[in-house]
């Protein structure tokens, strides 16, 4: 078996991997990991852009609402209020594309290409329900959208496509059994407030308490990780696995200065110029993957991958044997230390290997391991909690069947304390809290 042993050599704490065995007078020599430990906010260049990856801020805005009938699911649940049946209950999300819109409107005016905005539509839909999917909700939902727009830059074409892209792709989820319903929404010329355009949408669903799918992480759970990137069956073409959280870092990372200069309207001009796009790419760059050439606007740009066919076939069959499920969005590969409700270790030692999307940030960013698995995806963007290794088999074919790539991640391990460890090519990197 492996301990894990902190030590400090130098100025660099490692951890010993000391071999514990029955064996007497075996001889064993220690080799050391260097261990990277968590950053504050205040640490991550993330946070000189104006963003936070870990939401410490919001997390303790809303710490004394009440948590809901299910205080540590993925989302909040209550009460059946439109039915009034103890046996149902409620859920409503909210989200948006965040600044992803503004990479698009930037793509937009350099190309002219439309259809970019169609991305931001799935981006904003995939941001609700694939959150909604964590809890087991997977059909029946009511859609509204909300847009506010500049309307001296975003003319209606724009304003068109979104709107209509929107039926669009709800009827594309209908074919794999996801019965969403467009009630209409709200569309606002806010020009004083909103630079570009932000674009959001609220979901609604109902469903019975017995079908939710809560979180209880477990020691001994194995971790399935459904990958972020690659070309799913219900996708049109390869997908960066870019999601949407983690933009204002790559948009600033990867691209040139030169779009600060043409569009100052793109960026948050309250933040330092030496963070403001710091890259030496164009949008118009080509990068190559799978040995064809692919534009790196259109690679960041990547739709946000939704899970809903993969999740709705799994959740049917395996709900009860189900943990959790985590979406790693905002906090990337750390989400789930939002709810961890015991002393355990979250062990991730058998990721993806990273996308190209990821190596391209990481290279023009030159951003540490610790602060890339804080912000972005790298790879796998939905996990799986599950304590039956044939049930985590299962999961995998499922998700092959559909042309999305999984695997088992990690594990679940007992701890003294609630900690998240990534293992990345000889590099340990640890979250403790």
């Amino acid at each position: 078996m492996l301990m894990c042993q902190p030590k400090v050599i130098g100025n660099v704490n490692y951890c010993s991997l000391k071999v514990v065995n029955r064996i007497q007078n075996s001889n064993f020599v220690p080799y050391f990991l260097p261990i990277q430990e968590l950053m504050s906010d205040h640490d991550l260049k993330y946070d000189k852009r104006g963003v936070s990856a870990s939401k410490n801020e919001v997390h303790d805005a809303i710490k004394k609402l009440d948590k809901g009938l299910f205080p540590n699911a993925f989302c909040k649940i209550i009460p059946d209020i439109t039915g009034g049946d103890p046996e149902y209950c409620n859920i409503m999300h909210a989200d948006t594309a965040g600044t992803k819109t503004s990479l698009a409107y930037i793509y937009w005016r350099e190309t002219g290409d439309l259809s970019v905005w169609k991305g931001i539509v799935e981006d904003a839909i995939v941001m609700n329900l694939d959150d909604m999917a964590c809890i087991g909700c997977l059909n029946h939902i009511v859609i509204s959208s909300t847009i506010g727009r500049n309307k001296s830059i975003i003319p209606g074409d724009v304003l068109s496509l979104l709107i209509n892209h929107t039926q669009e792709y709800l009827e594309k989820l209908n074919k794999y059994g996801i019965n969403i319903t467009l009630s209409g929404g709200e569309t606002a010329d806010v020009g004083d407030i909103v630079k570009t355009i932000d674009v959001g949408y609220t979901t609604f669903a109902r469903m019975q308490r017995k079908d939710i799918v809560d979180i209880n992480i477990k020691p001994g759970d194995y971790i399935v990780g459904f990958s972020s990137f690659g070309q799913a069956v219900y996708e049109d073409e390869y997908n960066g696995g870019m999601g949407s959280n983690g933009l204002t870092s790559a948009r600033h990372d990867v691209f040139s200065k030169v779009y600060a200069e043409k569009y100052p309207e793109s960026y948050n001009q309250f933040i330092p110029d030496d963070v403001v796009y710091t890259g030496s790419k164009l949008l118009t760059d080509s990068i190559t993957i799978n040995n064809k050439p692919m534009n790196i606007g259109k690679l960041v740009l990547s739709p946000t991958r939704t899970y809903l066919p993969v999740l709705k076939p799994i959740v049917e069959t395996y709900r009860k044997q189900i943990n959790g499920i985590i979406h790693c969005s905002g906090g990337g590969q750390t989400k789930v230390s939002k709810f961890i409700n015991k002393n355990i270790n979250i062990v991730k030692d058998n990721l993806f290997e990273m996308p190209p999307l990821f190596n391209l940030i990481r290279e023009e960013a030159g951003l540490s391991l610790r602060e890339m698995y804080q912000v972005f995806n790298m790879g796998h963007r939905m996990e799986c909690y599950v304590s039956d290794q044939n049930v985590a088999k299962e999961m995998i074919n499922i998700a092959s069947s559909l042309g999305v790539d999984s695997q088992i991640i990690g594990r679940v391990e007992p701890s003294s304390r609630p900690t998240i460890e990534i293992h990345h090519k000889g590099d340990l990197i640890r979250y403790e809290y």
